[in-house]
């Protein structure tokens, strides 16, 4: 562990804003849910704090909206430079905070290097159109054309499943396009978005155009999402706090990224040896807390049997423990009450026809990566969000029948689906009521440019930097009557 991820822990965190680091007069310990050691002290904001935040954010968003889109991609290409060259150190502090294993907190800071590149490249694309107004007969001697503004202050709350990635996908795009924003990150999960704060300030971004504000969500995040001189709050988290940001957050534009029990079909053709380390991934990376992580297999009657016994096989061979080894696969998840509530979870299945293949257990406070099959409906790790690592695996007769349990679900972010059949291919992708369709791949899959998002109770808006900067400006007509 490096000097300044040791210091890191002893130290006082402060909050962020106006490009000074502010004292509380509350602070909160935070404790490693893997060792349950103390990390560090953080700073606890309360309402008036808050709006101090939000006042400098509103205070410089002159300055981003007239700065130049080269010099945007600037700033962020210097975060992106700093970034690689701290990057070790980074997935240290990821790691540390959330027990997330070090093999995926490395991968995290590889693909949030990507997001703050991409995020680069789109401040120099941010464009409009020129409208044909003399395809209206009114529109003769008229000429017009469309741009985008910066949207102005914006609220971003963060989750904790990955700290500075999806804390990139929120800053990213705010910044290429001109705008300023006041960050709440995961109570259990500051660290990073303070140490990514600091890289920002030391990239040159002018102060108040990032602030990041720790603190409860019922505080901090409220006062985000009533002030009324924030412009858009963009929210990553449960379903039940998105639609409580929705019900109170006025004209302000929202994006929601919110929960899903993602699936997976498995068509009859498939060779199942190519596709287990896939739904490994799928369900497990991160102790599957990952909104699109695989929850759901739907299994056709002549591979079933098949895909279970390798499944589980791959499954028993996972190692579990300290984050930090780099063999670790399965750590501990965010907090012990989520343990305890997955494992409550796993024990209502036994009063049913449901058989765990395997794990179903604590080791040492760890949940072991669980596989349970023929698991009905209405229980709740089938239709609610382990955000665990638990998946079931059902058999169906049929892709027609495996679609409709796939969209037997209030939640609609990703499926996948694997087959060598083009008509079964295109069918899933007309038919899946979801976000996003992923043909011969896990529901898991993203890359950081694309399109992300859901429909249903998975939420609304779309993520993904170019799309992310839509949603961050507003479009203005401009017309020229020149007869």
């Amino acid at each position: 562990m490096s000097k300044n991820v040791s210091e890191l822990q002893s130290a006082k965190q402060f909050l962020m804003i106006n490009g000074e680091k502010i004292e509380t007069t509350k602070y909160a310990s935070l404790f490693s849910p893997y060792s349950g050691e103390e990390i560090a002290q953080i700073a606890m904001a309360d309402k008036e704090v808050t709006q101090k935040a939000i006042e400098a954010a509103y205070n410089a968003r002159e300055v981003m909206a007239k700065m130049p889109a080269y010099k945007r991609a600037e700033i962020l290409e210097k975060v992106v430079a700093l970034l690689i060259e701290k990057a070790d150190e980074a997935a240290e502090i990821i790691t540390r905070e959330s027990a997330k294993p070090i093999m995926f907190s490395k991968a995290e800071v590889a693909r949030t290097i990507e997001t703050y590149k991409f995020a680069a490249e789109e401040a120099k694309r941010i464009h409009g159109e020129t409208i044909p107004f003399d395809a209206a007969v009114g529109g003769v001697g008229r000429i017009g054309y469309t741009v985008r503004e910066p949207i102005g202050v914006i609220g971003a709350i963060t989750p904790f499943n990955f700290p500075m990635n999806l804390v990139a996908h929120k800053v990213g795009p705010a910044i290429a396009s001109g705008n300023t924003i006041v960050l709440k990150p995961a109570s259990q999960t500051p660290l990073s978005a303070l140490f990514i704060a600091e890289l920002f300030s030391d990239a040159g971004l002018p102060a108040g155009a990032l602030n990041v504000v720790t603190g409860p969500g019922g505080t901090v995040g409220e006062a985000i999402v009533e002030d009324e001189r924030v412009n858009m709050v963009t929210f990553t988290g449960s379903p039940s706090v998105g639609i409580g940001i929705r019900n109170k957050a006025g004209l302000k534009k929202t994006t929601l990224e919110l929960g899903s029990n993602s699936a997976l079909i498995i068509d009859k053709d498939i060779e199942i040896d190519q596709i287990i380390d896939r739904c490994i991934m799928g369900a497990f990376s991160n102790q599957g807390q990952v909104c699109i992580s695989l929850q759901r297999v739907y299994a056709h009657e002549e591979v079933y049997e098949e895909f279970v016994k390798k499944f589980t096989a791959a499954t028993k061979q996972l190692k579990i423990g300290n984050p930090f080894d780099p063999e670790t696969y399965i750590s501990a998840l965010i907090s012990k009450g989520e343990a305890e509530r997955v494992a409550g979870w796993i024990e209502e299945t036994k009063g049913s026809k449901a058989n765990i293949a395997a794990g179903g257990k604590l080791k040492d406070g760890i949940l072991e990566p669980t596989i349970i099959t023929d698991a009905e409906h209405n229980l709740k790790v089938s239709c609610q969000e382990a955000f665990a690592p638990v998946v079931v695996v059902n058999k169906v007769g049929s892709v027609e029948e495996a679609v409709r349990e796939v969209n037997n679900s209030r939640f609609g972010l990703q499926a996948g689906i694997y087959t060598n059949s083009v008509k079964n291919a295109l069918f899933a992708s007309q038919e899946l009521h979801v976000g996003g369709v992923m043909i011969n791949d896990v529901p898991t899959y993203r890359v950081d440019q694309m399109p992300y998002g859901g429909v249903k109770e998975s939420g609304t808006g779309r993520e993904g930097i170019k799309y992310a900067v839509e949603e961050m400006t507003e479009m203005k007509l401009i017309v020229w009557n020149h007869s």
